[in-house]
C-alpha cells in the first residue's frame, strides 16, 4: 500500500511544471480610488498577489524570480480554470477574465504562451517543462494528450483504491479471526475453571468423607 502511494507520488512529481509570469499589461482598472491590487488564481488554489501591477497601459516585466513566482504548476495534461481578478473593497473581486488554462497552449520552443482579453490585459507566461514532456501542438492531439492524462490518473486512483479496499477488507478478516480465536481460548478457560471446580468440589467431599469413595473406606 505505502509502495503504490510511493509511486503515484513519485509520478505526480514527474509530471510538474512550473508556470511564471513573463510580462502583464493591464488596460483599465475596476477600482476608483485606490491603485489596484491585481491578483492570479487558479481554482482550488491560492491567490497570487501581483504587488508590482498599479498601473494601466504598462507593460510590467518579470524574470521568473519573483517572490510571488511560480504562479501556478501542472501535474498532468489536464487543463485548470483560472484568471486574473482585481480586489473589491464593497463588493465581490472584479473578474479581468477567466479561462480553461492548459499545458498544450505553450506550443512555442521556449514554452510561450500569450493569453489576451480585449480592453483588459495582455500576460504572458513560460513553462518550459510543458514543452519540454512532448505536448502535441495539434488540437486533436492535444486532445488526446488530455484524455490519456486523465484515463493514467484515473487508473493509478483505481489502484490506490482497490488497494485500500483490499487492505480494509484484510484488517476486518484479520479482526474477525482474532475475535474467534479469542472466543475459543476463552470457552476453553471456562471449561478447564468448570473442570476445575467439579475436582475441587469432589476434593472437598472426599476430606468430608462424604465423597463417593466414603463408603468403600
Amino acid at each position: 500500500m505505502v509502495f503504490i502511494l510511493s509511486m503515484f507520488l513519485f509520478a505526480e512529481l514527474l509530471l510538474s511544471a512550473v508556470v511564471t509570469l513573463h510580462s502583464l499589461e493591464i488596460y483599465k482598472t475596476h477600482e476608483w480610488v485606490s491603485p489596484p491590487t491585481v491578483y492570479f488564481q487558479c481554482n482550488g488554489e491560492n491567490k497570487t498577489v501581483l504587488p508590482d501591477v498599479k498601473k494601466k497601459n504598462t507593460v510590467y516585466s518579470f524574470k521568473g524570480e519573483e517572490s510571488f513566482q511560480p504562479l501556478t504548476d501542472f501535474g498532468s495534461t489536464k487543463c485548470k480554470r483560472c484568471g486574473f481578478y482585481e480586489k473589491d473593497l464593497i463588493k465581490s473581486d472584479d473578474v479581468f477574465d477567466e479561462w480553461e488554462f492548459c499545458p498544450s497552449d505553450f506550443k512555442s520552443d521556449e514554452g510561450r504562451y500569450i493569453h489576451t482579453k480585449d480592453k483588459e490585459f495582455n500576460a504572458t507566461f513560460l513553462c518550459p517543462e510543458c514543452v519540454k514532456k512532448g505536448i502535441p501542438e495539434g488540437s486533436d492531439n492535444a486532445s488526446a494528450a488530455h484524455k490519456n492524462g486523465n484515463e493514467m490518473h484515473w487508473s493509478i486512483k483505481l489502484i490506490i483504491g482497490i488497494s485500500i479496499v483490499a487492505s480494509t477488507v484484510l484488517l476486518i478478516m484479520g479482526l474477525i479471526a482474532g475475535y474467534k480465536y479469542w472466543l475459543k481460548r476463552k470457552r476453553q478457560q471456562d471449561q478447564a475453571r468448570f473442570l476445575k471446580l467439579f475436582e475441587d468440589v469432589d476434593d472437598i467431599e472426599d476430606e468430608l468423607g462424604i465423597g463417593p469413595l466414603s463408603d468403600s473406606i
